[in-house]
């Protein structure tokens, strides 16, 4: 919560808000989340306009979670822009039931930093860019092990032509595997 009382009710005054909030326990999804408690910094401008008090800024969360191609541990945070009208409770000039009103003085930022917040989560997240995931036979982490099991797919539409090329790697003269030696 932003109390406001300071800022009053005078169009185009603006105060800097800079602080340190806990994060609570629904800034995530399945695979990587903002644990609970966490601090999140808030670095948030607050102005007074004609409608009601006009919120921007940057708020800097950090993560955890597990890489979506090997299940390792992922940590890492995320920095997201913040901006949302919020209009004085007898404010007429925007009747529509989406925008957020302030109660009282006060400011609750928690829906709009859920939204903002979550929606730059990464859907998959990686340990690393070049993750290689996890092995399809055995399970191995194919960053740590060379189990001998992975061979690149051969794609479907490609491949009839693998029966131009004899077993030595030599194409025969009419385009069909020579097996008669």
């Amino acid at each position: 919560m932003i109390d406001t009382r300071e800022l009053g009710r005078r169009p185009g005054s603006m105060r800097r808000v800079q602080r340190g909030d806990p994060a609570p326990e629904y800034l995530g999804i399945d695979m990587i989340k903002v644990p609970v408690g966490a601090e999140l910094v808030l670095d948030l401008r607050i102005e007074s306009v004609m409608e009601g008090v006009l919120v921007s800024g940057v708020v800097t969360a950090p993560l955890v979670g597990e890489c979506g191609r090997c299940l390792e541990p992922v940590t890492s945070s995320v920095e997201v822009e913040l901006q949302e009208l919020y209009a004085y409770p007898e404010s007429q000039a925007t009747d529509d039931e989406e925008v957020s009103r302030l109660v009282g003085d006060l400011i609750d930022l928690s829906p709009a930093l859920r939204d903002a917040v979550v929606l730059a989560l990464p859907l998959s997240p990686l340990c690393q860019d070049d993750c290689p995931g996890l092995c399809v036979e055995c399970g191995a982490r194919l960053a740590d092990v060379d189990c001998g099991h992975f061979q690149a797919p051969v794609d479907p539409r490609w491949a009839t032509l693998t029966n131009l090329i004899d077993p030595r790697g030599i194409p025969s003269a009419d385009g069909v595997k020579d097996n008669q030696e």
